[in-house]
């Protein structure tokens, strides 16, 4: 099951819903769907608020089952609760935030494979010497420990909690473009764009190769 994280707040956009800014003509969170959804079995949308102002993703839309926008982990927690109920057969989330227009073909593929290797609970991504805490892979399994962190130990970080479990990280090149840069402000955004027109991009293996 696949999870776009949308529930934030977007303080650094001046609250704006920064998911359906444009990038190449089409909302970050269209990038982010065409190059997950082909690694996913199925996929479903964490937010709050209008679930009506995503329906061109034709996905269903999961608001946060914790009050007062606690952060990522509240949204990795509502898609666990949901994927318990609703598909109880499946057995991992893979989480990826709604502004990182550029995330990997084999996302899903490297972080099975590192969890594998391993033999942690919990994968996540990294490029360059950075993790990217709340693109991981995770066990539905965690679900209630996830609801006790949030709720009884007021955990807030990602990383705080995917410390107490064991950790296995999948790492991608920087060399051309950070695969999980992630769109926090308006230069973010104009940096994705000078991307975008200095590359060719193939929406069907997102593959990306330089303009001579």
């Amino acid at each position: 099951m696949g999870v776009i994280l949308a529930g934030g707040l977007s303080r650094r956009m001046g609250g704006i819903d920064k998911t359906l800014l444009e990038l190449g003509g089409q909302a970050l969170l269209s990038h982010v769907v065409r190059k997950l959804e082909p690694q996913c079995e199925s996929m479903i949308v964490n937010a709050n608020g209008n679930a009506g102002r995503f329906a061109q993703t034709h996905l269903t839309v999961v608001p946060d089952t914790v009050p007062n926008h606690p952060g990522p982990l509240a949204g990795l927690l509502a898609a666990m609760e949901w994927t318990a109920r609703n598909n109880p057969s499946i057995e991992w989330i893979v989480s990826v935030p709604g502004d990182t227009p550029f995330i990997p073909m084999d996302l899903v593929e490297r972080l099975h494979a590192a969890r594998a290797a391993s033999r942690s609970l919990i994968a996540c991504a990294a490029s360059g010497s950075r993790h990217h805490f709340a693109t991981g892979l995770w066990p539905v399994s965690l679900c209630g420990n996830l609801r006790d962190a949030l709720i009884c130990k007021g955990l807030r970080r990602v990383e705080d909690w995917v410390r107490l479990h064991g950790l296995a990280t999948a790492s991608w090149s920087v060399d051309q473009v950070d695969p999980f840069f992630n769109i926090n402000t308006p230069e973010d955004l104009d940096a994705a764009e000078s991307f975008m027109k200095r590359t060719n991009i193939n929406a069907e293996c997102g593959q990306e190769s330089l303009d001579d």
